[in-house]
């Protein structure tokens, strides 16, 4: 089933000082493909959520439909920070914001698509600091987790920017440089030219499900160079892609049943071994997934006997990664 185009992230951060100008450029948003021919269109719903029962037509916020980058289309003021923060209990007033995806331009007001992510833009009661206040982690990263979610066997694509657009935008007279640093033949490329990260294959979960990557930041500012490393990760989703595998090969199980044996005594076991998907909640789904069936015409036999279907987690280790799985056992 294909389901679209989807985001890596399921929520972005980013910091909005008062007065930055119309124009700045704030975040960089990435989507990747379910299949090769899709090109994807980003879209901003109207209204902002400023706390949970409050709304405000958004009159600052803007993003590019075709490369995901939003930026201020109005400058904030001390007035608009003012009206945007009244009730807004936190001690960093946030505002929310919806990013919209398809594979089509967007008709207007359209904001209904089950693609979305969710932004939140903490607004700082102050104008942006200067360049050479920011320590290097502050230039370098923000307070985001470098954390991602891409779906196996989906088509590669660039999934984030490691350059700060904002930080770009005002300290140019800084040099800030990026590496990822991984283990060899890891299917991750950075690109020093648009200091994008890019899936470079289709990834297999039952292959590998985690891969634990460093992002690595030089800056420099004439003789002074200051370096910083963050995690960077990437886990992958599951699709129901594996079938199931029995240890010996056998799907069935034979019975010898001896008189006086008490009821709930295990006459005999089956296992049944699931790389796809760790047990699912609620439970009743995994359940579902699989039946025991006895297999006979004896009405006696139906009656008397039940089959029992336990499940547990477990992990595989192919390549000396641990991937989860699921053992049932009947």
């Amino acid at each position: 089933v294909a389901l679209g185009l989807y985001f890596p992230r399921k929520e972005y951060l980013e910091n909005v000082y008062i007065d930055e100008p119309a124009g700045m450029p704030l975040l960089r948003i990435h989507a990747l493909r379910d299949s090769h021919e899709e090109v994807a269109h980003f879209h901003l719903c109207q209204n902002l959520i400023i706390s949970r029962a409050r709304q405000h037509e958004n009159n600052w916020f803007q993003i590019r439909e075709k490369t995901g980058l939003l930026y201020l289309s109005k400058s904030l003021d001390r007035e608009d920070f003012n009206m945007l923060s009244v009730g807004n209990w936190m001690p960093l007033p946030k505002v929310m914001l919806y990013v919209f995806l398809s594979s089509h331009p967007f008709q207007e007001k359209e904001c209904d698509s089950a693609t979305r992510t969710t932004v939140f833009l903490s607004l700082i009661n102050a104008t942006a600091p200067a360049c050479s206040s920011l320590t290097a982690r502050q230039l370098c990263f923000t307070e985001m987790d470098l954390s991602f979610h891409i779906k196996e066997n989906k088509p590669p694509g660039t999934f984030h920017q490691l350059q700060l657009p904002s930080v770009h935008h005002l300290c140019q007279n800084l040099s800030i440089s990026y590496k990822l640093l991984a283990a060899e033949g890891v299917p991750f490329r950075y690109n020093e030219n648009t200091s994008s990260v890019r899936v470079t294959q289709r990834l297999d979960r039952e292959e590998r499900e985690r891969y634990e990557l460093i992002a690595k930041c030089t800056v420099r500012e004439g003789f002074r160079e200051m370096q910083v490393e963050v995690p960077f990760l990437v886990n992958v989703l599951d699709e129901d892609d594996s079938p199931p595998f029995l240890p010996n090969g056998t799907d069935t199980a034979d019975a010898v049943v001896e008189f006086n044996r008490k009821e709930g005594t295990v006459l005999s076991t089956l296992t049944v071994y699931d790389a796809d998907t760790t047990p699912i909640y609620p439970l009743e789904s995994s359940r579902k997934k699989y039946t025991g069936t006895i297999i006979t015409d004896d009405p006696w036999i139906s009656e008397t006997f039940r089959v029992e279907h336990i499940f547990d987690e477990i992990h595989f280790s192919p390549n000396g990664s641990q991937v989860r799985g699921t053992r049932h056992e009947y």
